[in-house]
Formats: C-alpha cells, structure tokens, sequence
C-alpha cells in the first residue's frame, strides 16, 4: 500500500469550509480531551479510556440539540467520528509509551481534519436494495471528490483512476493538501547493481556513500533560514495576540505570521526533497543498506552540533530507508553505536583519536590518508556481524 498526496486549488468559499472542518475537529478533540482527564478525577467510576471517550460522545452528541451548538450540523459527521478515534489512538499511544501525554489541538501548529465514506444500502426504484461500497472512485484528473463535502480541484492531476475509503485534508501555511491511501502494491525491483553498502550520516556533508557517493544540503536552505531569522527580527514587536488577556492580533501581525509560516514550508519542503531523493537512490542502487545506529537525542542536546543535526534530519533519513526496503527490496542493517568507525583505519585497523574538526583522516600507523566520512562508510561495510542487526 502506498499513499497519494495533492494540493487542493480552492477558493475562497472553499478555503473557509476547510478552515470550519478543521475547526469542528479541533473543538471536539479539545473536548473530549478535557472531559475525559476531568473524570479521572472520580474514583468511583472504574473504565477504561476508550470507554469513557464513548460515553463523552454520547454526552456531546445529546449537546448538538441545543441552539448553541446546531452549528456543528453543517460539517460532515465522518469528522465528528474521526475525532474521537484520533483522541482514542493518543491516549493508547500515550499508555504504551510510544508517545507523551496528548495535548490539545492549536490552529497555529496547522489544520487537520479526516472525512471517509461509510458504507450504506443504495435503493434502486423496482429493484432490491443492494449494499454499495464504501470506496470512492476517484477518476484520472484535476478533480477529487470528498466525502460529505463536494467536488474540489487539484493543482497537480491524478494520472490514473483509483479508489480509496479514508480522505485526510492537511493546512500547510496557507496551502491546503489532501492524502489517501491506495489499495495496491508497488512491485520491487529484483537486482540491484551494489550488493552491499554503507551511508555515514556526517554534519558538514549530509550523507557519504561507501562507493565515494556524496549528498550535500542545498545551500538554499541556509539562505532560507538567513531570511526566517532576519524577518523574525523584523517583526519581533508586532502586538502577537493573547485570547486570555483579550488581545487581538494586530493585522500587520497576521501578514507576518502567514510570510514565515510560508518560508518555514519552503525549509521544510527543500529538506524533504533532497531527503527522498537521496533515500530513493541509495535504495534503487544497494541492495544491502547499513546505516550507523547514532545516538540523534544525545547530539542535539549538544548546543554546537543541534543545529546541523536537525537541518540534516537523521532519524528521517533512517525512518525512510526503514519504509521503502519492501517498496524497492532492500534490507536495511543497523550498526552498533559504539562500533569506532569514524576513529578506526579502513586500510589497517588502527584506532586513533579523531575529533570533529578533523575532516581527513590520516592513520599513524599506515599513513593512509582518506575522506574522514568515506572512511567511516568503508568501516561500517566491514564492520564485524555480530555488531549489525536488522532494522
């Protein structure tokens, strides 16, 4: 299975109804969200989460009778549904460790919302009645159509007709995306011309293959975030807005919000596509993948190296690698962390001291002299089996 993601080309009319979506969504995770942890106050009452979320929607959809709350019967019900199931899907996460405890939903960290079809009985005049699909067609074009909303545009068209049940409709900035998941596989290919190879993940060179392939961070990013910083100071005295002081947002301030929530986008969309197109490669050319298991938490608590580090996004990179080994039939290995490649000679074995700021590595015992990055990508393809396991 694997995902499509466009963006949608709304209007005004259009944006606004998205924007309500998003809004109905966020008040009933919010509600419900504050609801449950107040019963957990009562003693009395032994229930489970999932429970006691069930019982919270009956309690809010008694509440849409009255004349305050009838504005939430012009939204679609799908989204009422998937609230509570996304509030569900927090707190079970929240139980097993996998994530913190969950917060609620802002409208300044973007809009979400998630419509699907529900199946039914379609009555035809003369005819019994017949149970339809719960799956959306969705034709080859520039038009999507979403459950219990209508019929939008697409900025980049679909080349191919296809269905899906589960439509999630995302706010980036001012952009508004739609993703589905589709019902089929992608099938791997069989040979690879690299049968094993190693990638260090470096903070000056963002990725080095063990065959001599680098990848670098464009340079663009760093003009991007030269700007981000220079407007942020532009506009470090605007009136921002306090809902619980009674302060409104000023409008010069809304300008700027919207300009650096655009040019966060832009950051964040060169990283993922030179990110994707790096992880694609690698995983078209090596069928053996082994990457070092480094310690991501531990380096960017350290105040020199935590912006590099998250500009060239480690865990991505792994995370990635991780979900496309079946989509192009790798095998991903994972090295141990304190495996000394970066300080180990791939020519003779010899151990010596490297610190960062040594970018070529020259071994005192066999003056070979080497790339620091490409050494430490030969050491990881040689590295003992007993220290390499599968991702």
């Amino acid at each position: 299975m694997f995902a499509l993601k466009r963006e949608l080309k709304l209007n005004k009319v259009e944006a606004s109804l998205m924007r309500g979506c998003a809004g109905f969504k966020r008040f009933v995770y919010n509600f419900g969200l504050e609801l449950l942890t107040s019963s957990w106050s009562f003693e009395d009452v032994k229930a489970s989460d999932n429970k006691r979320i069930d019982a919270i929607k009956q309690v809010l959809t008694g509440m849409m009778d009255e004349p305050e709350y009838q504005w939430m019967r012009k939204y679609p019900s799908t989204v009422y549904q998937s609230a509570f199931i996304d509030l569900k899907d927090a707190f079970s996460r929240w139980r097993k460790g996998l994530s913190g405890f969950p917060n609620k939903k802002s409208k300044k960290k973007g809009d979400s919302f998630t419509v699907y079809r529900t199946s039914g009985i379609y009555p035809v005049k003369g005819q019994p009645a017949k149970a339809f699909t719960n799956r959306v067609v969705i034709e080859a074009g520039r038009r999507i159509k979403l459950p219990g909303l209508a019929t939008f545009r697409l900025k980049e068209k679909i080349n191919f007709m296809c269905s899906s049940q589960t439509f999630t409709v995302s706010r980036t900035a001012d952009k508004w995306f739609v993703s589905f998941m589709l019902d089929a596989e992608k099938v791997p290919p069989v040979v690879h011309p690299i049968e094993i190879g190693a990638i260090d993940l470096g903070v000056k060179c963002l990725a080095t293959v063990s065959d001599g392939t680098s990848y670098e961070m464009p340079i663009s990013t760093k003009l991007a975030k030269t700007k981000l910083g220079r407007m942020q100071w532009h506009n470090r005295n605007q009136v921002k807005g306090n809902r619980k002081l009674g302060i409104r947002q000023s409008n010069n301030a809304s300008k700027s919000l919207l300009e650096v929530s655009r040019l966060h986008a832009r950051i964040a969309n060169i990283r993922s596509d030179v990110i994707h197109k790096m992880t694609t490669d690698i995983s078209k050319r090596i069928y053996r993948i082994r990457i070092e298991d480094l310690n991501v938490r531990g380096m960017v608590a350290n105040h020199k190296l935590a912006e590099a580090v998250s500009n060239n996004c480690f865990y991505e990179i792994r995370r990635q690698l991780t979900y496309k080994q079946p989509i192009y039939g790798t095998k991903l290995e994972i090295v141990d962390r304190w495996y000394p490649s970066s300080k180990t000679c791939a020519k003779c074995g010899h151990i010596q001291h490297m610190p960062l700021s040594v970018r070529v590595f020259d071994c005192e015992a066999c003056y070979w002299v080497e790339d620091r990055d490409l050494n430490a990508a030969t050491n990881l393809v040689n590295a003992p089996e007993h220290l390499v396991r599968l991702a």
